[in-house]
């Protein structure tokens, strides 16, 4: 069963702040050709949890980014819904997981989980996954 993902939306000049400040982040030209590894909350489009600590989000088609959370997740492993929040902007980035929550719901209420570091899967790490970690 694919999940969903709900997404908080940002304001546009956010949006648009927000990309463009990552555009000129490239200062020399060795960074300049690294490719910029991050993704659109909009773009997430399914989940699934390893654990209550690690969520692996599909982007797009083939992309798959894990995110840690700086401590358990209540049922993470169990919502068949949840929303990424990114912070200033709208894009979520490798090594700046500071920037994201991930939002859950539990027995209690709505419950916010702070994430430790992002990370882009590789495709072999992909397909290394457990079948219920896959997205």
């Amino acid at each position: 069963m694919k999940r969903k993902i709900a997404i908080a939306a940002a304001a546009a000049l956010l949006t648009l702040g927000a990309a463009a400040a990552h555009a000129t982040d490239a200062p020399d030209a060795k960074a300049a050709k690294a490719p910029n590894q991050c993704f659109w909350t909009r773009n997430a489009d399914g989940f699934a949890a390893a654990d209550d600590r690690t969520l692996n989000v599909r982007v797009n088609v083939r992309d798959v980014y894990q995110l840690e959370m700086f401590g358990p997740c209540p049922d993470i492993d169990w919502n068949q819904r949840i929303a990424l929040i990114s912070r200033p902007g709208s894009t979520i980035c490798v090594g700046n997981g500071m920037d994201a929550e991930v939002v859950t719901r539990t027995a209690i209420g709505r419950q916010r989980c702070a994430v430790r570091s992002v990370k882009k899967l590789t495709p072999e790490e992909i397909a290394a996954l457990p079948k219920r970690a896959r997205p």
